[in-house]
């Protein structure tokens, strides 16, 4: 990517050069997430570090082979490389086994799913409680879905904006689901009506607009201890911000988290084995369309994935 916000060709680039200490990987695969984007775009926090010279290779992480053949994944790469090559080069501590049994490809999913888990590692999910899932038609929220299922929740509601792939979210999981294209009004009632006593675990993909409107459905309407809600932030689909209304965290009861919260080294491990456990047995679906690398100029610029990780094969 030779720009700032530009689209990534493929071309000859010359190869990543290790130090003392330093690993060559032969990638395998590399999943072509929304904060890439966002990096390349220069709008993400991280954006400074990865841009910070030109041109460079997006992508912070991916899946392929030590000298040896041994299967990890791998991040932390030192700009202007990224993951998008034939190969990359990281220290001794920026990779790790991938357990046996998992596919590759799927292997760069695992992470994404990982984020579904801050139900338990963030908000201290409960097997029984209702979780509601913002944005759930994207790759992410879907797998959410599954492992709020997975975990024993009561209820699932699930929002997105196409009617078609709601009804694929219904089918991995979700016990009702929110069309958010429709007016202000008519959301806030839906959000009401699909509570049906309200939330208790909120992970949210969106922001924005939609959870703007959320919150403000969660305001009793008379005096009452209101149903305690813990929302949990984790993407920005809809919007990097929002408005709060003063009652919505007064006397709503709502507590609002990022999803880090509550990750380390220990919890993360736990919560990638959980997931791992669940790819391995096949109760966890991934959705994703492979490419070839040398197709990433276009496939970079799709916009009919349709909840489908794009995985791009070196």
């Amino acid at each position: 990517m030779h720009e700032v916000g530009g689209v990534p060709r493929y071309e000859d680039f010359p190869d990543p050069v290790g130090g003392d200490g330093d690993v060559l990987i032969d990638v395998i695969a590399v999943a072509v997430e929304h904060v890439d984007k966002q990096i390349a775009a220069g709008a993400h926090y991280a954006s400074k570090k990865y841009l910070s010279e030109l041109p460079m290779i997006p992508a912070f992480d991916g899946v392929g082979t030590l000298p040896d053949g041994t299967l990890v994944g791998f991040g932390d790469l030192r700009p202007p490389y990224g993951a998008l090559a034939e190969h990359a080069v990281v220290g001794s501590r920026a990779y790790a086994p991938i357990p046996d049994g998992i596919d590759p490809v799927v292997a760069t999913l695992l992470s994404t799913a990982v984020t579904g888990m801050s139900i338990t590692t963030a908000a201290g999910f409960v097997s029984g409680e209702t979780v509601l899932v913002q944005g759930a038609t994207g790759v992410a929220g879907r797998l959410a879905v599954q492992v709020a299922r997975l975990l024993g929740a009561g209820r699932i509601v699930a929002t997105g904006r196409d009617d078609d792939q709601l009804r694929d979210v219904q089918a991995l999981g979700a016990d009702t689901v929110i069309n958010t294209a429709v007016s202000d009004d008519a959301l806030t009632q839906a959000f009401i009506d699909a509570g049906n006593g309200g939330y208790d675990v909120v992970v949210d993909y969106l922001w924005g607009r939609p959870t703007e409107i959320l919150l403000r459905a969660l305001i009793p309407e008379s005096f009452a201890f209101a149903k305690p809600t813990r929302l949990i932030q984790v993407g920005e689909a809809a919007g990097r911000r929002l408005t709060v209304d003063a009652a919505s965290l007064r006397t709503s009861g709502v507590e609002i988290y990022g999803a880090a919260k509550g990750f380390d080294a220990v919890t993360i491990g736990e919560a990638y084995r959980r997931i791992v456990e669940w790819a391995l047995s096949g109760e966890l679906a991934f959705e994703m369309e492979t490419i070839p690398l040398s197709e990433i100029e276009t496939a970079w610029q799709r916009t009919d994935l349709r909840g489908r990780r794009l995985v791009a094969l070196p």
